[in-house]
């Protein structure tokens, strides 16, 4: 189900730590603007260079807005540097594909291929457990709101473990078994937990109907978010993370925590799963 450990807008508020001094090349007021992404607004618009280094934002005609060389040198402050996942290569590459001079690229809060993933505490049937919620952005009148999309839950993922499995020879209905107008069906619900071996062998659970469904009967009861992440496949060729980093140094808040090379294939199978995209 969750082809990358990533995969809503909840913006939280966060308290972030700076160390005064320099980072890289920069210091003083540019030192204070990479220290402070402290909103997923902030960082669409840093990635754009929409903002100056002073927080303050820029709009078109402004002679800094969306400048070139400032993003190249912006993007950098943008991946988190602590992680090693992200090679250096696959990081300029990136940031030279986004900031080409004849083709540059850029975010779009509106512009669909990103999407959330809200990490949530429930209570099920009287036990804590861990649900992922996929959230993502929908057009409604003049406006936007966020909507579930699709979600997780290990249990509910336990229910169909035995979905396309031909390798029982037991549990099966016979092909002729319209022939007896099915009377054989009732062997079927006199297993009930062996019951995903009579689906369809392509059939793919819906978590969210099942989601919706115990919530309603009453059997999950929210707790508490306890994580927010951001999947976004609005540049071409390109899978990035942002996660939010509350750590004492100039490297901190939202941050572009893992990157990945995709094909389109990928990408559709991607929006397909996790927001039901066709």
């Amino acid at each position: 189900m969750r082809i990358f450990s990533f995969l809503f807008l909840l913006l939280m508020p966060a308290s972030l730590f700076c160390q005064p001094g320099s980072i890289g090349s920069f210091s003083g007021d540019e030192s204070k603007f990479y220290a402070q992404t402290k909103q997923v607004n902030q960082f669409f618009r840093r990635f754009n260079a929409e903002e100056d280094v002073k927080g303050k934002r820029t709009y078109s005609g402004d002679s800094t807005f969306r400048d070139l060389k400032s993003r190249k040198k912006y993007l950098n402050i943008l991946f988190d540097t602590y992680n090693s996942s992200v090679s250096t290569d696959d990081k300029n590459t990136f940031i030279d594909q986004v900031t080409s001079k004849k083709n540059p690229e850029f975010l779009d809060f509106h512009g669909g291929d990103w999407f959330s993933e809200v990490s949530a505490s429930f209570t099920y049937k009287h036990e804590r457990v861990d649900i992922i919620l996929y959230m993502k952005l929908e057009k409604q009148n003049n406006g936007y709101k966020w909507v579930f999309s699709n979600a997780y839950f290990s249990r509910f993922n336990d229910l169909f473990a035995h979905v396309g499995d031909t390798t029982n020879l037991k549990l099966f209905l016979h092909p002729l078994s319209h022939e007896l107008d099915f009377m054989n069906i009732h062997k079927v619900f006199e297993e009930p937990d062996k019951l995903d071996y009579y689906l369809d062998r392509y059939y793919r659970p819906d978590q969210l109907a099942l989601f919706v469904s115990e919530i309603k009967n009453g059997n999950l009861k929210f707790e508490t978010v306890k994580e927010v992440k951001f999947h976004f496949l609005q540049i071409p060729g390109w899978y990035f993370e942002v996660s939010y980093f509350n750590r004492n140094s100039n490297n901190s808040g939202w941050l572009i925590s893992n990157m990945l090379k995709i094909t389109e294939k990928d990408k559709k199978e991607l929006l397909r799963n996790y927001i039901h995209e066709n």
